[in-house]
């Protein structure tokens, strides 16, 4: 699993190149889709928090709110096309979290946020490729707020995920 991972998200790679991500999608399984995407999402982000706060765009934040939104536009189309159960129900899972990490940047935006320190950003539940000692590859990590994990390739399986509400979020704080 962790070897399929680890393609997978050098596969991101190509998104806006060779092979679009609502197509990659069909390469992977339910839960290696959504991990990636996660982690992609961590980084992207992580990586407009670098430009605003070492002077590069002043609008890197709201191009990335950007970048959201037409991804999500793209699966929408994409989940309206005949499918099949599998897939659909795969889409529409990544599609719930990707509405609600659009929203997370909608309110970085709106809120001035501008500081990867800030704790807007650290009570989001982050994925990061991170070295492990004693593994030849980067591995999965979870993160929030002061917490960490590793993650362990548990099987979810293909099903979907309700909405994740502010609520929900302040439930991960406080399980974690």
């Amino acid at each position: 699993m962790k070897d399929i991972l680890d393609s997978a998200k050098e596969a991101t790679e190509e998104w806006d190149l060779a092979k679009p991500r609502h197509l990659w999608l069909n390469d992977y399984n339910a839960q290696i889709s959504l991990l990636s995407t996660q982690i992609v999402w961590t980084e992207e982000t992580q990586r407009a928090f670098e430009e605003l706060e070492n002077g590069g765009s002043e609008s890197a934040m709201k191009e990335y709110y950007n970048v959201t939104v037409a991804r999500i536009a793209t699966l929408i189309e994409r989940v309206r096309q005949p499918l099949t159960f599998e897939v659909r129900v795969k889409i529409i899972t990544i599609i719930t979290i990707d509405v609600h990490e659009r929203d997370v940047i909608a309110q970085f935006v709106a809120n001035k946020i501008v500081d990867s320190g800030h704790f807007a950003w650290a009570q989001q539940l982050r994925f990061y490729m991170e070295s492990k000692p004693k593994e030849p590859k980067k591995v999965c990590e979870a993160r929030i707020c002061d917490w960490k994990t590793w993650y362990n390739y548990e099987y979810v399986g293909n099903c979907g995920r309700l909405v994740i509400t502010p609520l929900t979020d302040r439930c991960y704080i406080t399980l974690t």
